[in-house]
């Protein structure tokens, strides 16, 4: 079996590695890729749009930088799909961040969307980016407006372009004599007898005329329900209602004035009932929350979360199922190495809510992957593999410093975190200094020295740290596979789903987290 032929990878007896390129095809080989579980994309479109096509719009590289433009773009049409095929209006974005989802979905689908988050400096920053759409929106506005006079404008100069040609011909067709006398060519094999009269010109004359005017009005008509739509997006002081009497056209028509009077009420109604499009909370989510408490208008709805961290992608498909009015989710998870794992310490609290394993096969062996697995889940095997190199400096900086913390100050264990030092940090030195404080260790009893003295007793193993590192990182997929799976387990023993399924979403050069868990409800 493939497992025999994998397992020869390791000895035997000592159960170390002994054949890298047998262990990199035994890691492909149980990727998701390989493993035939996930659904296209495409596939999943087409089934929940039918007949209909995907819809355009707001360019999301306008206000998004291009990794998040990327994951914007693709999973708002997927949202935006979802919901039309469950025939919901409201959607819920678990772990909102700024909101960039969250405000793409309302500006671009038109769909009233809550985004919760748990830190009030992220909802504060939805908040500002609502602000700063409001300059956006300026620009699009008056881009809309002239784009539309552009074209009007264009099309009447054709049109009477060929109102003019019209009117020569005729003239040359009342005096052929003049045609002979230039180019000695019969007229009617110039321009074929069409029986022009001088009132039939006139009526086309008259027609055109009409014809350019109700081009007009349903251009501006098509203007103002595009003014309508992103009035309805963006939060009820965020915009001010354009006014028709800016643009100096004189006495205003009764369907202009109807418009204008539709538009303030339009504004009046969003002011006085918010009923703007999105709302950035603050809250923290767990398993147990009750949406109800924070969304009081709360109907019908999906869930979705774009990188939601750690056990708050579990939470987020747990709450999907225990309440009535979630239809459908959209998740997308990262930061596997802050889920909670029921078996990692041996711990016995069945009544405890873990973030893995989630599915009853998984605690019913006890599995456990440890932190080291779930960290080495977290790399990125496809920017790797284009060229993108491992940090080996600050991986080799990490390794020693957990030499000297273990020998030096007999720490194998602590709930602090090094975080980002490396690059705040001048040399190995004030590297291990910054780390020695944010840990709460003395620093005062390690000289520059000793500190030296262990960087130069490791530094000539630091490529073996790499080629180690590289093996995590071809393993990373396998991992990852058994997150995702364990979760679209979790969906597949519930009674009340009617589908579930693994796809990949996004390009994983710009977005490594590129598989979205999805489920829609019978």
């Amino acid at each position: 079996t493939d497992d025999d032929t994998f397992s020869n990878a390791f000895c035997e007896n000592s159960e170390k590695l002994i054949d890298v390129h047998l262990f990199a095809l035994a890691a492909r080989y149980y990727s998701l890729s390989n493993l035939g579980v996930c659904t296209p994309l495409e596939d999943v479109l087409e089934a929940l749009r039918g007949d209909n096509q995907g819809k355009t719009g707001i360019k999301t590289d306008e206000f998004m930088n291009n990794k998040k433009s990327h994951e914007v773009q693709v999973m708002s049409e997927l949202v935006h799909n979802i919901a039309n095929y469950c025939g919901i209006k409201q959607v819920i974005d678990i772990g909102s961040g700024k909101g960039y989802l969250s405000s793409f979905l309302s500006m671009q689908y038109n769909l009233k969307v809550y985004g919760i988050d748990s830190s009030n400096t992220n909802t504060n920053g939805a908040h500002e980016r609502n602000r700063k759409l409001k300059k956006h929106w300026r620009a699009y506005q008056s881009r809309a407006r002239a784009n539309t006079e552009s074209q009007r404008l264009e099309k009447a100069n054709d049109r009477q372009s060929e109102i003019n040609c019209k009117a020569i011909n005729e003239k040359l067709l009342k005096n052929p004599s003049s045609l002979q006398r230039q180019d000695q060519v019969p007229s009617q094999d110039l321009f074929p007898s069409c029986g022009v009269t001088e009132i039939a010109m006139s009526e086309t004359g008259k027609q055109t005329e009409v014809d350019l005017m109700a081009r007009t009005q349903s251009d501006e008509s098509k203007l103002a329900e595009e003014v309508l739509a992103i009035l309805n997006v963006l939060p009820a002081d965020a915009v001010e209602v354009f006014s028709s009497s800016q643009c100096n056209r004189g006495e205003l028509c009764e369907e202009e004035k109807a418009q204008r009077k539709r538009a303030s009420l339009k504004a009046k109604a969003s002011k006085s009932s918010e009923s703007n499009l999105y709302f950035p909370l603050t809250s923290c989510i767990t398993a147990e929350t009750e949406l109800s408490d924070i969304i009081t208008d709360l109907e019908d709805c999906m869930m979705v979360g774009l990188h939601t961290c750690g056990d708050l992608a579990a939470n987020t498909l747990r709450i999907f199922t225990a309440k009535p009015e979630i239809k459908a989710v959209c998740s997308v998870g990262c930061c596997y190495h802050l889920l909670s794992e029921q078996f990692e310490n041996q711990e016995d609290c069945p009544e405890e809510v873990w973030g893995f394993p989630m599915c009853q096969y998984l605690k019913d062996t006890g599995w456990c992957c440890g932190r080291n697995a779930r960290m080495s889940a977290c790399l990125a095997l496809e920017r790797v593999a284009v060229g993108q190199t491992l940090p080996t400096e600050s991986l080799f900086y990490r390794a020693v410093l957990q030499v000297i913390i273990e020998e030096i100050y007999g720490v194998t264990k602590s709930d602090r975190h090094v975080g980002k030092t490396f690059a705040k940090s001048s040399s190995f030195v004030d590297y291990v200094r910054r780390s020695l404080k944010k840990l709460e260790l003395d620093d005062s009893k390690l000289p520059d020295s000793c500190i030296m003295d262990y960087y130069e007793k490791y530094k000539h193993r630091m490529n073996e740290l790499e080629a180690f590192n590289m093996l995590k990182v071809v393993l990373a997929p396998c991992i990852e596979v058994l997150i995702l799976l364990d979760r679209l387990c979790y969906l597949k023993e519930q009674d009340n789903i009617a589908w579930s399924g693994l796809v990949k979403l996004f390009d994983p050069v710009k977005s490594p987290r590129c598989y979205a868990v999805i489920a829609l409800k019978k």
